[in-house]
């Protein structure tokens, strides 16, 4: 189960060497049409601090194998990372949730370095997005 690729056919918006999901991404342009209030770049630096406090609790929780707090982790990243349309990084973080949750007793170091990397790219494509708004 933890192996399962992101979806490669995900339409998606270019935001430098990573990518956002372009529909998640305009439903959120939806909500402020003329970006008179700045809602999607408000959202994404939020996701920003959000991540800044999450990982940290994540590599606690990685080095004493807690694998409750890994849990709760993941879980806040799955749906704000699906939000922003931060896709493979929803989807590792559902992998390791439900793997945590039904205790398939997988050793998730390699799911979790794989999250790393997808929280590194996302954070990337934020970045560069908000650099292009700027």
């Amino acid at each position: 189960m933890l192996n399962k690729p992101p979806h490669a056919d995900t339409p998606t918006a270019e935001a430098g060497p990573a990518r956002l999901d372009a529909a998640a991404l305009a439903r959120l342009k939806e909500l402020d049409p003329t970006g008179g209030n700045g809602l999607l770049e408000r959202v994404l630096r939020a996701f920003q601090g959000s991540a800044a406090r999450l990982r940290p609790q994540l590599d606690a929780a990685r080095r004493t194998d807690d694998r409750t707090a890994i849990r709760l982790v993941a879980h806040t990243l799955k749906s704000s990372s699906a939000s922003i349309g931060a896709l493979p990084l929803s989807e590792l973080c559902a992998q390791v949730e439900t793997a945590i949750r039904v205790d398939a007793g997988d050793d998730l170091a390699g799911p979790l370095a794989a999250l790393d990397a997808a929280l590194d790219a996302a954070l990337q494509a934020i970045d560069a997005l908000l650099k292009e708004r700027a």
